[in-house]
């Protein structure tokens, strides 16, 4: 969270000098007021940006389901350059990813999925010599980080299409 830095700060700064490469690029966020981390890796270590960008923010509701016309609400940043999509599922719901972005057609944002780069953050727990009170937990949190799936199984992302970014968190 102290790393977050906001659109509304991130975006004037962003200009023309900023080499564009063909294709969509979606990010996943989980503040959609804030700039994806991802982004900014990205954008650090490789000095380039998609000529369109997607922000997704996926929110899961307090309701079984979502009706399929309600899933998505979609915010224009920039015309034919940014967007920031939220897509909306009940908590009895499996993440349809793919569908809901193909949905999106409906609202006038499409893109070819052969054109369009997944990128995902991935942080992990790194390991420490600091020993504490709570070092078992902080060891058990790394166990369960190493067995859960990644988060392009999770979304049922075309692995082909998928970029993770990763950070290490010392706790």
């Amino acid at each position: 969270m102290q790393r977050r830095v906001s659109l509304a700060v991130f975006l004037p700064h962003l200009g023309d000098s900023i080499q564009r490469m063909q294709g969509t690029a979606i990010f996943f966020t989980s503040d959609p007021e804030s700039v994806p981390t991802t982004l900014l890796h990205n954008l650090k270590h490789n000095k380039v940006l998609h000529e369109w960008l997607v922000f997704v923010h996926i929110r899961t509701e307090d309701v079984p389901r979502i009706p399929d016309d309600e899933r998505t609400e979609v915010d224009i940043i920039e015309p034919k350059k940014i967007y920031r999509v939220a897509l909306r599922y009940g908590f009895r719901e499996e993440p349809a990813i793919l569908k809901g972005l193909q949905s999106l057609a409906q609202r006038g944002l499409s893109f070819e999925m052969a054109e369009t780069t997944f990128f995902l953050g991935k942080s992990t727990i790194a390991k420490t010599e600091k020993r504490g009170l709570f070092t078992w937990r902080r060891e058990l949190f790394r166990r369960m980080q190493k067995n859960a799936p990644s988060a392009a199984e999770y979304f049922q992302l075309p692995p082909d299409r998928v970029i993770e970014l990763g950070t290490q968190i010392s706790v």
